[in-house]
Formats: structure tokens, sequence, C-alpha cells
């Protein structure tokens, strides 16, 4: 039995946004371990990529129409790729251990995974958001399905 739809008012509401946050909060741990040379380098770049996540999902739900939303939650994902990427870089320059930079990278592909489950949801929903309707659009979103958490491994 399903229980009532969350009602989500603003961007803070929203789980990936969440999620999105505590990204940036693992970042900047990670990256205040970096070389001092990294700073305007790496560091600056994983920073922006993180950042750049929370900020997308944010503008996007701003924009007060799914497509619009939907654009943006695209961009969200495609800068979590690019943090995972990074992260693969941080790792074979030996900037941080496995385990740090696999904590990062898992919540980037399952911060990924749950943006997409939201854009599919966006999809299928016959609400076109707040520009359209005088309430706030109500949003439910379902986890995505667990799979195995991929981790990446140093370059040998």
């Amino acid at each position: 039995m399903m229980g009532k739809m969350p009602t989500v008012q603003k961007f803070e509401d929203l789980e990936v946004w969440q999620e999105a946050r505590q990204v940036v909060k693992l970042v900047y741990a990670l990256t205040a371990k970096f070389p001092k040379q990294e700073t305007f380098g790496l560091a600056s770049q994983m920073q922006r990529a993180a950042i750049s996540v929370m900020s997308n999902i944010a503008e996007g739900f701003e924009r007060g129409s799914n497509a619009e939303f939907i654009q943006f939650l695209y961009m969200a994902r495609g800068s979590c790729g690019e943090l995972r990427s990074q992260c693969y870089v941080a790792l074979d320059l030996g900037y941080a251990s496995s385990s740090e930079i696999d904590e990062v990278y898992q919540r980037c592909q399952r911060l990924s995974r749950r943006l997409q489950a939201l854009i599919e949801y966006l999809k299928k929903s016959n609400i076109k958001g707040q520009k359209f309707h005088e309430d706030r659009a109500i949003y439910r979103i379902e986890p995505p399905a667990t799979d195995e958490p991929e981790t990446i491994q140093p370059e040998t």
C-alpha cells in the first residue's frame, strides 16, 4: 500500500538536491587534502563539478516547467559524470586513497541513478510544472532499482 505522495514545494525538499549537497561536502573535504599546486587545478574542477550538480537541480526546479527542469537534471547528471571521471584522475595521481575516492564515486553514481529516475518520472507525469498551475507540482520519486555499485580501481 502506498502512502501519501510528498509535496515538494521548494528545491530543498528534493532528496536529490539533499544528496548533491552531501556530495559537495565530501568533495571539499577530499580536495582539502590535495597538494597545494592543485588548488586551482583538479581540486577546483572537482569542487565546481560537485557544485554544478547541486546548482542545476535548484535552477531547473525554479524554472517552473517540467521540460526545463528535465533539461537541468540532465546537466546535473552530466556534472555527476564529470566528477566521477575526475575521481579517476585523483586516484591515478595518488591524491587520495581508493576508499576516499570510492566514497565520492559511489555517491555520485547513486545520485546519477536517482536523477535519471526523477527525469523518467517527470517525462511520464501529467504535471507540466508551476508555470502552468497555481499550485506547486507534487512529485513522488521512486528509488532507483538497486544494483551492485561500481568501484573504481587505480590504473596498473
